[in-house]
């Protein structure tokens, strides 16, 4: 998995601090970033989070690139509504042996490779390749079509390991509400890796404005009840541990 921070809002913590002052200025904006200091951005973005005021949150905005990750992570990534998203297609980009250069690309479930099963795993992919590559052949042949018009349903027998590549842009607001349901111990392993490798990169940009992300635990009592991981106390130390390494 590669996660990149591609693009960003310039100076992020400034324009967030600004669009909260304009609310309560005569001044024009101008004006008001001049009288921001350094501490006084981060004493505001601290203030606005802690006191839940976050519409001013969302004119920051982060732009990322994830790649080698499966279409099972992607399915759940885009159920966060308040983004933008464009992922490689299966329609238009072939999985074909001949266009991949071998074996299409796919992810491993962390529990295959705990259990040891990673070329039985294997196995089945190179078997799902063999399908792939026949049925592209055979609507080649009965129905002389070509290119997307054989992707576009050849892709209903791959699986949802097969590996993608996803831009996707989230403002702050957005960010903290997926930061808090996707690094919880809860969450699925290979959306968990993504959004913490996200917040690493966003807490070096902004660490103010996230100075607090992550799972709902870091910042009280476990929202889960009866579905709680129980680990708490681990999470928290994890979390002050990758604080620690960035620096913070």
């Amino acid at each position: 998995m590669r996660v990149l921070l591609l693009k960003h809002t310039e100076e992020p913590e400034a324009t967030v601090a600004a669009a909260a002052r304009l609310c309560y200025s005569a001044s024009d904006v101008e004006t008001l970033l001049k009288k921001l200091s350094k501490e006084k951005i981060r004493t505001l973005v601290r203030d606005l989070i802690k006191r839940g005021h976050h519409s001013a949150v969302e004119h920051a905005s982060f732009t990322f690139v994830v790649e080698g990750i499966s279409r099972a992570c992607t399915h759940q990534l885009v159920r966060h509504r308040i983004a933008s998203y464009s992922q490689q297609s299966q329609r238009y980009v072939s999985m074909e042996s001949k266009k991949q250069g071998g074996q299409f690309p796919y992810i491993i479930p962390e529990t295959v490779k705990e259990s040891g099963l990673e070329e039985w795993f294997a196995e089945k992919m190179r078997t799902v390749q063999i399908w792939y590559d026949e049925l592209c052949a055979k609507l080649e042949t009965s129905l002389k079509i070509k290119g997307e018009d054989v992707y576009q349903d050849a892709r209903y027998i791959l699986p949802n390991a097969a590996a993608t590549r996803i831009m996707f842009t989230m403002n702050a607001r957005e960010l903290l509400h997926f930061f808090t349901l996707r690094c919880c111990n809860r969450a699925q392993w290979e959306i968990r890796k993504m959004a913490i490798e996200m917040l690493k990169s966003v807490k070096k940009i902004a660490p103010s404005l996230f100075e607090d992300a992550g799972p709902a635990c870091l910042r009280g009592h476990c929202p889960e009840g009866e579905f709680s991981c129980g680990k708490a106390d681990e999470m928290r130390m994890f979390f002050k541990e990758i604080e620690k390494n960035l620096g913070g």
